[in-house]
C-alpha cells in the first residue's frame, strides 16, 4: 500500500519530508556557489591589483633607466671636461716652469696701495 496521505480530491500529497530535504540540499548548494563566486571575485580583484602594481613597476623602471642614461651621459661629459682641464693645467704648469727655469725670474709686483689696506679698487672692503 501507499503510505502517502490522500487529499480530498483523491490525489497523493507530496512527501513533505522529501521536499524539505531537497530544499535544504538546494540551499546548501546555493550557499556553496555563492561562496565560490565571492572567492573568485576576490581572486580577480587581487589579480587586478597585481597587474596595476606590475604596470607601475614597469613605468618606474623605464623612468629610472632614462635617469640612469642621463646621469651616465653627464658623467662622461664631466670626465671629458676634467681631462681637458687637467691637460690645460699641465701645459700651463710646464710653461710656468719653463719660464722660471730660464732664469728670467719675474719679481712679483707690489700690490696697489688700496689692495694693502684690504680694499679693492672701488674702495670697498673685501
Amino acid at each position: 500500500m501507499n503510505d502517502r496521505p490522500v487529499n480530498s480530491s483523491g490525489h497523493l500529497e507530496p512527501p513533505f519530508a522529501d521536499i524539505d530535504a531537497a530544499t535544504r540540499r538546494l540551499m546548501s548548494a546555493l550557499d556553496a556557489l555563492e561562496s565560490a563566486v565571492e572567492r573568485r571575485r576576490e581572486a580577480d580583484r587581487d589579480e587586478d591589483e597585481l597587474a596595476t602594481r606590475i604596470q607601475a613597476l614597469g613605468a618606474d623602471r623605464s623612468r629610472l633607466a632614462d635617469e640612469l642614461d642621463g646621469s651616465l651621459v653627464k658623467s662622461r661629459k664631466l670626465e671629458r671636461a676634467n681631462r681637458e682641464i687637467a691637460e690645460r693645467l699641465d701645459a700651463a704648469i710646464g710653461t710656468i716652469r719653463a719660464v722660471l727655469g730660464d732664469g728670467d725670474k719675474v719679481e712679483p709686483a707690489e700690490p696697489a696701495e688700496e689692495d694693502r689696506d684690504g680694499e679693492d679698487e672701488d674702495g670697498e672692503d673685501e
